[in-house]
C-alpha cells in the first residue's frame, strides 16, 4: 500500500479538490500537505521565492533551502507512520520530482499527474481571486516535462471526486 500519494500539476489544475475528496474516500487518515502550506509558513519577506506579474514564479537559493527541509519533513512524517498525500507544483520538472525521490527513499509512493487544459485552469484561476493572473496558464504544460508517474487524471472534465476515486483504487 504507498505510504504518500504525490499529486503534481499546475497551478489551478484541481489538485486541492483531489485531496479533500481523497481524504473522504480512503479508508485510512491521510495527513494533506502541499505546497501552499509551505508557502503560507515561509515570512513575507526574504523567503526568496517572487510572483512575477505575467505569473511566473521564481525561486532562489533560500526557498530552495527551506523547501529541501520541508521535503524532509514529510519524509519523515511518512516514515513515523503517517499517510501523506501532497500537493505539489513542480516548477523545476523532473528535477523537482528527483527532490523527492530522494528524500522519500524506500517509501511506497503513488506519482499522480494532475493535468487540467490551460485555458479551464485559467479561467479557474481568474474565478478564485488569489492568484497572479497567468500562474495557470504558464505551469499547465511546463511542470509535467520530463516526469514519470503511476497515474494521471484531467481535471478539464472530470470531477474531483471521479479522480479522487480513479486514484483510491490505485491505493491499496
Amino acid at each position: 500500500m504507498a505510504e504518500v500519494i504525490l499529486l503534481n500539476g499546475g497551478s489551478s489544475s484541481g489538485k486541492s479538490g483531489i485531496v479533500r475528496c481523497l481524504q473522504a474516500v480512503l479508508p485510512d487518515p491521510w495527513l494533506a500537505l502541499g505546497t501552499d502550506t509551505l508557502v503560507e509558513a515561509m515570512p513575507a519577506s526574504n523567503a526568496g521565492i517572487e510572483f512575477a506579474p505575467d505569473g511566473q514564479v521564481i525561486v532562489g537559493p533560500e526557498f530552495r533551502r527551506l523547501e529541501a527541509a520541508w521535503i524532509e519533513g514529510i519524509a519523515a512524517m511518512a516514515r513515523a507512520g503517517a499517510r501523506v498525500i501532497v500537493d505539489e507544483v513542480f516548477l523545476g520538472g523532473a528535477d523537482s520530482q528527483k527532490r523527492w525521490q530522494k528524500a522519500l527513499g524506500e517509501l511506497r509512493v503513488l506519482w499522480v499527474g494532475v493535468r487540467c487544459d490551460s485555458a479551464v485552469a485559467a479561467g479557474r484561476e481568474v474565478a478564485r481571486g488569489d492568484r497572479v493572473i497567468g500562474m495557470a496558464a504558464s505551469q499547465a504544460e511546463m511542470v509535467h516535462r520530463g516526469m514519470v508517474y503511476d497515474l494521471e487524471v484531467d481535471t478539464t472534465r472530470t470531477e474531483s471526486l471521479e479522480c479522487a476515486r480513479t486514484i483510491a483504487a490505485q491505493v491499496s
